[in-house]
């Protein structure tokens, strides 16, 4: 750390939230030094916190090239990765700032968050609890381990942890928003709201408004998967019953169960919720606010086609409810596109990979004309024109 003011000054803007600031007041200072690592950790920090990934990880990649030493720009650098939805890069960068530092408990939790989003939940929860060791009453510690746990599907070991570091520090938001969206996976709907609502009043500069909205996106996320395996089964029974006849009469009972059992589960889910999801899902982006309605109504199609089959035992309605399976899946791929495209990481990313997909097929491009060339070449080599025939006398 360098110690000087525009680097003192840089850091209690940016521990202010101010990060505007901050990053004015670093370019300014990195004019004059731009060879700086600790001023361009610190860059990359505060380019980070505004969501500028690969502004923030250029930064972190000149601090590593001034000093290879600082453990801190290597972390930085593994935090922009993870951002970029860069995770083996992450975890190469992150291994290297424990490597150099493996006494700052900060190296592994950035570790611990790149393998959790390599999915590799074993060694994760190892880098976490190590981390965590180090500062054993930190909360970012304690938080890193709630989200390892959480994506590895421990929730009673992630709500303890989240209990655990609020009750260091019980309004740290990332914390309460954890806690909420725990509640929310085991259907506690009236409580994770409430969590919810109070984080987004405590940063009404950034409302998380998609993360409201998971009552509505979390049933149909539901019934994609097991209601379109009931359809199929009903239409598995309509199959059956020219050579079975009662496979009818079971196929119809089992059509007006399914049909009550959604209902009464959309009702469990959306009633407790009142109206903030669909006060929120007015404020989402465009597509997911489309396919999330669309996919509603297709759902509420599929279960009036299965209600009208158990009334009336005609055996093109299941068929028909079965054909809106796929519409049902396709709306849920651009709900899933519409939540992310606007988060910069995914949309940096999805950017990388349309640039590698175009270079792929200009090489593949390249390739093809050059093999019809060598092809042609090689048939006219075998396939000599006959001589020209001499002057007639």
């Amino acid at each position: 750390m360098t110690g000087d003011d525009p680097y003192r000054r840089a850091r209690l803007l940016a521990e202010a939230g101010r990060s505007a600031d901050a990053e004015a007041q670093l370019r300014s200072a990195l004019a004059g030094a731009p060879a700086d690592a600790d001023m361009l950790t610190l860059l990359g920090f505060v380019l980070r916190r505004q969501q500028d990934y690969p502004a923030a990880l250029a930064a972190c990649d000149a601090a590593v090239a001034a000093d290879p030493g600082l453990a801190d720009a290597h972390a930085e650098r593994a935090e922009s990765l993870i951002a970029l939805i860069r995770d083996g890069d992450a975890v190469a960068a992150a291994g290297e700032a424990v490597r150099l530092a493996p006494q700052q408990p900060a190296g592994h939790r950035v570790l611990a968050r790149a393998l959790a989003a390599g999915r590799r939940f074993p060694e994760a929860r190892a880098a976490a609890r190590h981390g965590l060791t180090l500062a054993p009453d930190a909360v970012e510690g304690l938080l890193t381990l709630a989200e390892v746990e959480r994506a590895a599907g421990g929730r009673d070991a992630a709500e303890e942890a989240a209990r655990a570091a609020l009750a260091v520090e019980p309004d740290h938001p990332y914390g309460r928003w954890l806690l909420a969206m725990l509640d929310a996976e085991r259907l506690r709907v009236g409580r994770s709201l409430r969590g919810l609502h109070e984080v987004a009043r405590a940063n009404p500069a950034r409302p998380d408004v998609i993360s409201m909205t998971w009552p509505v996106r979390g049933l149909l996320g539901a019934l994609r998967r097991w209601f379109s395996a009931a359809v199929l089964l009903v239409v598995a029974a309509v199959a059956v019953a020219p050579v079975w006849p009662p496979a009818a009469t079971g196929g119809r009972i089992l059509a007006g169960l399914f049909a009550v059992v959604v209902t009464g589960f959309a009702a469990r889910v959306l009633i407790p919720a009142g109206r903030l999801p669909w006060r929120c899902l007015r404020l989402a982006p465009a597509l997911l606010r489309r396919a999330t309605r669309a996919a509603l109504g297709t759902v509420a199609v599929m279960v009036a086609l299965l209600l009208g089959y158990a009334g009336t035992g005609r055996w093109w309605l299941p068929v028909l409810a079965l054909a809106a399976v796929p519409v049902l899946w396709a709306l849920g791929l651009a709900e899933l596109l519409g939540a992310r495209l606007d988060d910069p990481g995914f949309a940096s990313a999805a950017r990388a990979l349309g640039g590698d997909v175009r270079d792929w097929a200009g090489e593949l491009g390249r390739w093809w004309r050059e093999t019809k060339r060598e092809l042609r070449e090689t048939w006219n080599d075998d396939q000599p024109l006959p001589p020209r025939p001499g002057p007639t006398g």
